[in-house]
């Protein structure tokens, strides 16, 4: 739908689900951090949490949000796949060891064939699952997925017929509390291939790039309270249900990108390229792409130097450094 021009937009939303990485813009919005930088654009910010991250994912990619904090794979699966070309504006973390497959009495990944493996179906367990499949020589085929919710994994792992779940923390945390529990393989074993993001809706951002600048105002502040004021880590640890040494158990297997140099680094590095290849070729594999795609290139993908892998044609992920670049140059 060709847009008139509009007068710009003040008014803005932000969509956020509790995960360990995105635990930041509960406390921006409730310690004024947010209100503090919309202020300084001239714009408001609403930051609404989500109980379930892909209603908040399906609302932002039906319009009724700006920006969302999602990984790299359902960025690609679910709006751009579905048409929103989208703008990934903070890349915040990668997991680190947060993701993981777990065995019942068993400890060695190869243990997993023939086994039922409980898992949120076409989530970022199910890469995971794939990409350890590859490791040991193994396929699919050799085990039977069955999808189950991430809210029913913990109490379905304490069942006698569950013998192999791929989960994430906190989950995780709390099936390796059983004894007959061994975690064989995690995502620490495929570095920065799961990403998290926060991404913004590509014309949003680039007819208001103040909300861009707004966004990576409040991030970095607050990852800089995050490291220096015990109350902000005690605050986001309570609002994702742990303490703080759970948290911090959380915080040691991700990959948190804490000031915008790291973050810099990562995104504009060569191995991110290679890594959302192998994202997109997963998601072809399992006809996630759109039905009409004819190959993991059927999105393209465009990085900060502007090099796309996929369609030039069709770019509907971009990896934009301006807003990271403008934190790190102190340009906000």
């Amino acid at each position: 739908m060709p847009s008139a021009e509009a007068a710009p937009k003040k008014d803005f939303k932000v969509a956020w689900s509790i995960y360990v990485g995105w635990m930041p813009w509960g406390y921006a919005a409730d310690t004024g951090i947010v209100k503090k930088w919309a202020d300084k654009y001239g714009i408001t910010i609403e930051v609404k949490q989500f109980n379930d991250y892909v209603e908040s994912i399906n609302q932002y990619t039906a319009g009724a949000f700006d920006a969302v904090t999602l990984t790299n794979m359902d960025a690609l699966s679910i709006p751009a796949a579905g048409g929103v070309d989208t703008t990934a504006v903070i890349v915040g973390d990668y997991s680190n060891g947060n993701d993981a497959i777990i065995l019942k009495g068993k400890d060695k990944l190869a243990d997993i064939k023939g086994q039922t493996v409980n898992l949120v179906e076409f989530s970022v367990s199910h890469y995971l699952l794939a990409r350890a499949l590859e490791s040991v020589k193994l396929a699919e085929k050799d085990v039977k997925v069955l999808n189950t919710s991430d809210a029913d994994m913990a109490s379905a792992y304490k069942t006698a017929d569950v013998t192999a779940v791929v989960t994430w923390k906190p989950i995780v945390s709390t099936i390796l509390e059983s004894p007959d529990a061994k975690a064989v393989y995690d995502s620490s074993q495929i570095p920065g291939e799961i990403i998290d993001l926060l991404v913004a809706n590509t014309e949003v951002v680039k007819d208001n790039p103040d909300f861009g600048k707004a966004l990576a105002g409040i991030w970095y502040e607050t990852m800089t309270e995050l490291a220096s004021k015990k109350e902000a880590k005690e605050h986001m640890a309570k609002a994702s249900g742990t303490d703080v040494a759970g948290f911090d158990e959380q915080l040691k297997t991700t990959k948190l990108f804490s000031t915008p140099a790291d973050a810099l680094a990562f995104t504009s590095g060569a191995d991110i390229k290679g890594k959302n290849e192998l994202v997109a070729k997963f998601l072809f594999d399992k006809a996630l792409l759109g039905k009409d795609a004819k190959s993991a290139e059927a999105i393209g993908i465009e990085f900060p130097d502007k090099s796309v892998f996929g369609d030039k044609a069709n770019v509907k992920l971009r990896y934009d450094a301006t807003f990271m670049q403008a934190a790190a140059d102190g340009k906000l």
